[in-house]
C-alpha cells in the first residue's frame, strides 16, 4: 500500500496549527550515518552531489531511518560557486578552501552568472528524482546567503573572526555591494530552479552573519536579504532563515519577508516569543546535548516542545547541524520523542 504524503511540516512552516510538532535536523543526511561514511570512502561530497541517484539515496536515508517530517537536499552551500567562476575544494577536516580569494572590485567583476539547468543539472535532477516518486515528506532545498558565501570567498576558507571580510565591507563599499549584488542574483536564480524542480521549502543559511552588529547588519546585509526574500516570495514556498550566534539580529530577521526563523540554542523559544517574534520558529536543541545521557536529552527536548506548543507554529530542529559523533539511533529516538510527546 502506498504511503500517504505527510505535509505536516509545510503547515507548520506556514504558521498553521498541526497535530504534533514536526521535526527535521540540519545535516541529517550524512555525517553520522554508517552508510554515508562507507560512501565517503569512495566518493567526495562533490562527487556524490554530481550523481543524482547516489545523492537522492543519501538525502532519503534519514527519512527512512529516523522518520523525520522533511528531507533536506544533500549538497553544500558551496555547490553553486564553481558555476560563477569560484574554484572551491572541500577538504576533509578543514572545509571549503578557495585558492584565489576575492579581494578587489576586479575580482568581483570577473564573477559570472549561474545558469542552473546548464551549470548544476545534477542538483535539479536529484530534486526531480526525489519529488517524483521517492519521498512521502516534503523536500527542503537551500542556499547559502551572501554574507556567509562572501566570508569563504574573501577569507579563502573557514574563519573565526572574518577580519578580511569585514575589512572589505568597511573600507571598500563599492566592492562589497557589488559582491552582495552578484551573490544575491546567484542565490535567487539558484533557489528558483530548485523550487521549479520540486523543492517544497527553502532554507537560506546565513550561518556566520552573527559576527556582525545590528547596525552593520542593517547597513551592509539587510537590503540584500530583503531583495532575495522579496523575489523568492513569488515562488510560493515557505522560506526559512537560519544563522548561528545571531540572536541579536532576531528583530531584523522578523522584519524580512520570511516565513520561518531558525534559532540556535542561545535564545529560547519563549525568549523569542517574549520579544514579539510572531513568525514560525525552528529549533533549537544544542547538538552537544545529543552526546549526553538520554534523561538529559529527554528533559531538554520536552522543555523546547513545551515552549513551542505555547504558539501553534514551531518546527523542532537542532540549533546547528548534526555532528559526526551523534549516533543514528539517538536521532531516531529523538524524532519519535518529539512526535509522540508533542501529541499530548
Amino acid at each position: 500500500m502506498e504511503k500517504q504524503f505527510n505535509d505536516t511540516i509545510l503547515k507548520a512552516f506556514k504558521g498553521e496549527e498541526t497535530a504534533y510538532t514536526p521535526v527535521w535536523f540540519m545535516r541529517q543526511a550524512g555525517r553520522s550515518q554508517p552508510e554515508y561514511r562507507k560512501l565517503k570512502e569512495k566518493y567526495s561530497l562533490f562527487e556524490i552531489t554530481h550523481e543524482p541517484e547516489l545523492c537522492a539515496y543519501v538525502t532519503r536515508l534519514p527519512v527512512e531511518q529516523y522518520g523525520v517530517d522533511a528531507a533536506i537536499l544533500y549538497k553544500d552551500i558551496m555547490s553553486p560557486l564553481p558555476a560563477i567562476g569560484v574554484d572551491v575544494e572541500i577538504k576533509s577536516g578543514i572545509g571549503p578552501v578557495i585558492d584565489q580569494p576575492i579581494r578587489t572590485f576586479y575580482d568581483v567583476e570577473r564573477l559570472g552568472a549561474i545558469s542552473p539547468e546548464q551549470d548544476v543539472p545534477y542538483v535539479l535532477d536529484t530534486i526531480r528524482l526525489l519529488t517524483a516518486e521517492q519521498l512521502d515528506v516534503p523536500l527542503i532545498g537551500f542556499s547559502g546567503a551572501p554574507f556567509t558565501l562572501a566570508s569563504y570567498m574573501i577569507e579563502g576558507g573557514p574563519s573565526k573572526n572574518y577580519h578580511q571580510t569585514k575589512a572589505i565591507m568597511y573600507k571598500d563599499q563599492t566592492t562589497w555591494f557589488a559582491l552582495m549584488d552578484k551573490l544575491a542574483t546567484m542565490t535567487i536564480t539558484y533557489v528558483q530552479a530548485q523550487v521549479r524542480s520540486g523543492a517544497q521549502a527553502i532554507q537560506i543559511f546565513d550561518s556566520w552573519v552573527g559576527a556582525l552588529s545590528v547596525s552593520d547588519y542593517r547597513t551592509f546585509i539587510k537590503p540584500v536579504m530583503n531583495r532575495i526574500f522579496s523575489e523568492l516570495q513569488h515562488e510560493g514556498v515557505p522560506l526559512i532563515l537560519f544563522g548561528v550566534g545571531a540572536s541579536h539580529l532576531i528583530h531584523e530577521w522578523n522584519d524580512l519577508p520570511v516565513d520561518v526563523i531558525g534559532l540556535d540554542w542561545r535564545m529560547s523559544i519563549s525568549e523569542a516569543r517574549g520579544l514579539g517574534i510572531s513568525k514560525t520558529l525552528q529549533g533549537n536543541l544544542d547538538p552537544a546535548i545529543l552526546l549526553s545521557d538520554w534523561n538529559t536529552i529527554e528533559m531538554r527536548t520536552k522543555a523546547i516542545i513545551d515552549q513551542g506548543k505555547q504558539h501553534p507554529s514551531h518546527v523542532f530542529n537542532l540549533g546547528h547541524g548534526v555532528t559526526p559523533k551523534i549516533k543514528p539511533e539517538t536521532l531516531k529516538k529523538l524524532t519519535q520523542l518529539v512526535q509522540t510527546y508533542s501529541l499530548k
